[in-house]
């Protein structure tokens, strides 16, 4: 189980690093959205500072993925952000699941798997 750990970890890391360093660096061109995926994503990017800071926390929870280093706390940061992109999907571009959905379970084993470390949040 230890294994399986360090590799989802290190592959949602590497996922998280891919998306946010292609975002900020203007590596890959931007793909033609449709419908009402199209209009939720011209607002996002008319607020102007939702995507950077989304993408600013993806590449910090990558980062922290990759090194090892306060995994615990990337999981709960990242968590909003791989509900969203699950739920965004779904609902706007169901074609792109197969990403979002290992990306979502792998932050919930993520989380099931340092659970430990959540114990104290949780008691009153």
């Amino acid at each position: 189980m230890k294994i399986a750990t360090i590799i989802i970890r290190i592959l949602i890391g590497l996922l998280l690093l891919f998306a946010s360093i292609s975002f900020f660096l203007k590596l890959a061109p931007e793909t033609e959205a449709t419908g009402n995926f199209k209009a939720f994503n011209t607002g996002l990017i008319a607020s102007t500072y939702l995507m950077p800071l989304a993408k600013a926390v993806e590449l910090l929870c990558g980062l922290s993925y990759i090194s090892g280093k306060f995994v615990t706390l990337a999981n709960i940061v990242i968590l909003p952000i791989t509900l969203n992109i699950l739920l965004i999907n779904y609902y706007m571009s169901p074609e792109n699941l197969m990403i979002a959905i290992p990306l979502f379970l792998g932050n919930l084993f993520l989380i099931y798997r340092y659970w430990n470390n959540y114990k104290t949040v949780f008691t009153p």
